[in-house]
């Protein structure tokens, strides 16, 4: 199961990853989970139990697509009854992650703090008029999409006029050189 956060999406999703003896990281493995076309590969430590030739995890760690790993947990497979995964209590490998996208968090521009208490408060506002009144929170939302289209193009535009780098925009925004390069380009694209 991956985690993402609402911030920072696929930059930094999250798995309980593994780790092999050597204390080095398995390669992707591929599960066929019917005929041929249904199956996925996967980094998840689970995958890592030996079966059908795939190599045996001697740990667990919480791991995010940025690169960032935790730190690594012996996995006893004395201790996982019949190889019964589901044995296994991995929930810290989330709670490193969490505090890996806090890291992460900390790390990017901060807002003004006026901007970041209107945005609260018209988020439990919208939250509200969404309950009571879901045509008006209809409205209210196109609204600050056209508002968010006209600020973001005029940011990017400042963004391209400052020479900002691919690296510094993704660190400031917490996100991957291309995903942040990707929300630039957005914002530059005509309606």
């Amino acid at each position: 199961m991956a985690w993402r956060s609402e911030e920072f999406g696929e930059s930094h999703e999250g798995i309980v990853g593994a780790t092999l003896a050597d204390g080095s990281e398995p390669k992707p493995v591929y599960l066929d989970v019917g005929s041929g076309t249904n199956g996925f590969q996967t980094r998840e430590w689970w995958a890592y139990n030996g079966w059908l030739g795939r190599p045996k995890a001697a740990a667990w760690r919480a791991s995010c697509a940025c690169g960032w790993r935790g730190e690594s947990r012996p996995i006893d497979w004395d201790q996982v009854e019949d190889h019964d995964l589901d044995d296994l209590d991995t929930s810290d490998a989330y709670e490193d992650w969490w505090e890996h996208i806090s890291a992460v968090e900390r790390r990017t521009v901060p807002l003004p703090e006026e901007l970041s208490d209107l945005m609260e408060q018209l988020e439990e506002r919208l939250d509200a008029l969404a309950e009571t009144a879901p045509v008006a929170a209809l409205k209210a939302v196109a609204m600050l999409e056209r508002m968010a289209a006209r600020a973001g193009r005029e940011a990017a535009y400042g963004v391209r006029a400052d020479d900002v780098s691919g690296e510094a925009l993704g660190k400031a925004l917490g996100l991957s050189v291309n995903r942040a390069r990707s929300r630039l380009d957005r914002y530059l694209r005509p309606y």
